[in-house]
């Protein structure tokens, strides 16, 4: 579908309406090689690397390198959560045995310029690949059995309530000895509890109670409790913006 002919179907659909036929798409095609030409000059303007953040290829590859670190193998199933349009997935798809890549975002739109736009650019054109277009973070739609997951830049998106709904999920699907990596602005000692921080580097401003959000660690402590899983800090791996690494277990594996 052209970027022209998008735009006028988005301009005369409800919104309600477009987005279930966006969602009803990437659904029925969620699972099998991704393929397709690049965007146009035109599409390729879309701005996704900024709507995810911008820093794509610092960011992105810095994804793989962390993961490989903790001891990502090519054989390893693995779930991004949050893929977007693919900034860290084009590392992660090329690394991984053809297959093992499995992606969930609630952006249509992204997940479409990652289709169109960067797997073409990245030579991935011929990659199997698992994605579903979902804000419900419904794992078990993708399958089961995942040896690592990522959510990179997602809780500091969310309020505490939905990331219990994502780590609930996560149980469900990680292996007995899988791990279950995310990021989240810090607030070291509750001294923000009711005031914006400033991060740095990176300057990022973030509040307690609005995206984006900031939390003490305790926070995470119950909510994995809740969900029947450990964490534990890992603290700085780099990140440009200074988001803090944290890992989540299911409670039987520590």
């Amino acid at each position: 579908m052209g970027l022209r002919f998008k735009e006028t179907v988005q301009a005369v659909t409800p919104p309600l309406i477009y987005d279930a036929m966006q969602r009803w798409w990437w659904n029925r095609a969620a699972v099998g090689p991704v393929g397709g030409e690049p965007l146009d000059a035109e599409g390729a303007a879309l701005g996704h690397r900024e709507a995810v953040g911008g820093l794509w290829d610092q960011i992105g590859q810095l994804q793989l390198d962390f993961l490989l670190q903790q001891g990502l193998q090519p054989q390893h199933r693995l779930l991004d959560v949050g893929c977007g349009s693919f900034r860290g997935g084009v590392h992660l798809i090329r690394y991984l045995q053809d297959g093992n890549y499995y992606g969930i975002d609630a952006s249509a739109d992204l997940l479409r310029a990652g289709r169109e736009c960067e797997l073409p650019r990245y030579g991935l054109t011929d990659r199997t690949l698992h994605v579903l277009c979902n804000d419900q973070f419904e794992f078990q739609r993708l399958g089961e059995g995942f040896d690592i997951a990522l959510a990179q830049s997602v809780f500091s998106h969310l309020p505490w309530n939905s990331i219990l709904r994502c780590l609930v999920n996560m149980g469900k699907v990680l292996s007995v000895e899988g791990r279950f990596y995310a990021t989240f602005f810090h607030d070291p000692g509750g001294r923000h509890r009711i005031s914006p921080l400033v991060h740095s580097p990176g300057g990022i401003t973030t509040y307690p109670d609005r995206d984006p959000y900031h939390y003490e660690l305790d926070v995470f402590e119950d909510l994995a409790r809740r969900a029947g899983l450990s964490v534990q800090f890992w603290g700085d791996w780099q990140h440009p913006r200074n988001q803090q690494m944290l890992v989540f277990r299911r409670a039987s594996a520590r």
